[in-house]
């Protein structure tokens, strides 16, 4: 019976397999791990591209000041009506190495970005083949370059955190912080994407991965793919970690690290009275 039973279990998920975008039934199986964080990171990143990668493609094709902006705005509104969301393996990662996540969170939550990239380019494409706008593209690298390309993801990735963690934890705007945080981080985005052109760029594993999976209909089977986004990007995230960890006094994997903190502890407002 447990037989016949495995049987029934193995020939329906290669029924779904066979019917669904490749990876998604792999990344779906996630969702019991951490159910709400799963979600908001799918629902997360079908907003996220809808909102982002239209700048310079469907707004601002032929103005980049107009195609920054739209980003911008794009940024802003994915990050405000999503409620917040990682969207972003290395982003993940990093939190998890600094002790922001426990394991079954991060794990749901890079699962959850997965389905919902491999989702929304599917998604796009039939929005943009009904109104005729242009399709939306992807990062993507040649192989003869995948060296240079490691080097560039992980080198903006680190760039990138660093800027989160700056803009989040470091600096405050007042009453205006969350708009001036977000206008500022759809800055660096962009920014990094102008500057790192040599993979794409994706500055995202999940982006990289979806996008060839929409391109090729398979998940990837060249390792530089996965050296280039997965490996760049979250060793990017780890320095980015490691650096602030060291300027913070945080620890790193749950140890604590032999030097630092080099940031000013708060003076307390009875302090200051003395």
């Amino acid at each position: 019976m447990l037989t016949t039973l495995g049987n029934v279990i193995k020939d329906a998920h290669a029924s779904a397999s066979a019917k669904l975008p490749a990876g998604l039934v792999l990344s779906l199986a996630a969702y019991g791990i951490h159910p709400q964080s799963f979600l908001r990171e799918l629902i997360g990143t079908v907003i996220m591209i809808g909102f982002t990668f239209p700048a310079g493609k469907w707004i601002g094709a032929d103005s980049l000041p107009v195609a920054w902006a739209c980003h911008a705005i794009g940024v802003i509104l994915a990050d405000k009506i999503g409620g917040g969301y990682h969207v972003n393996p290395a982003v993940s990662t990093t939190m998890y190495v600094l002790g922001e996540v426990d394991y079954n969170e991060c794990y749901a939550r890079i699962a959850g970005a997965m389905a919902g990239g491999i989702l929304s380019f599917p998604f796009y494409l039939m929005v943009t083949d009904a109104t005729g706008l242009t399709p939306l593209g992807g990062p993507d690298f040649s192989p003869e370059i995948s060296v240079d390309a490691f080097i560039s993801e992980c080198v903006a990735t680190c760039l990138l955190l660093l800027a989160i963690f700056i803009l989040n934890w470091e600096m405050h705007f007042g009453k205006f912080h969350y708009y001036i945080k977000q206008f500022l981080t759809a800055l660096a985005i962009r920014s990094l994407i102008e500057f790192f052109p040599t993979a794409g760029p994706a500055l995202n594993p999940m982006l990289g991965t979806a996008w060839a999976i929409f391109a090729t209909g398979k998940i990837p089977d060249d390792p530089a793919h996965f050296f280039v986004y997965w490996v760049g990007c979250c060793l990017g995230g780890f320095i980015a970690a490691l650096l602030y960890a060291i300027y913070a006094g945080k620890e790193i994997c749950g140890k604590k690290l032999p030097i630092g903190p080099f940031k000013k502890p708060k003076v307390s407002s009875d302090k200051k009275k003395k």
